[in-house]
């Protein structure tokens, strides 16, 4: 069995900080890429930010130079720091992690965290 779980979501001003924490534990033998998606009332999950295994980076275009991926690997963890928050980027973020379980798994699954409000007031 696998968990993701999110942390670290809230209220906070526009113009403000926030970060997330996405944790994944149980039978893990490596996670490969990691992303932050977010959905806003009324809209499609759209993704947010995306580091890969190698380290590699991607952002919306939207959020590319206010928001900020990491990952520790010996944690399985990953953070979304989240700076110069705007009204528009309110929306329940969620994490999603493609995670081998075993040495022995041919492909990677799929796992998806319950979703964290971040809510950024005007």
């Amino acid at each position: 069995q696998v968990q993701v779980v999110e942390s670290g979501g809230g209220l906070v001003q526009a113009g403000g900080s926030m970060r997330l924490s996405c944790t994944a534990s149980g039978s893990i033998y490596r996670i490969n890429d990691i992303a932050w998606y977010r959905q806003a009332p009324g809209s499609q999950r759209e993704l947010v930010a995306i580091i890969r295994s190698g380290g590699s980076l991607n952002y919306q275009d939207s959020v590319r130079g206010r928001f900020t991926i990491s990952r520790d690997n010996a944690k399985n963890t990953v953070y979304l720091q989240m700076d110069s928050l705007k009204p528009e980027d309110t929306a329940v973020y969620y994490c999603n992690m493609h995670i081998f379980r075993t040495y022995w798994d041919l492909k990677e699954s799929d796992y998806w965290g319950q979703g964290t409000q971040v809510t950024v007031s005007s």
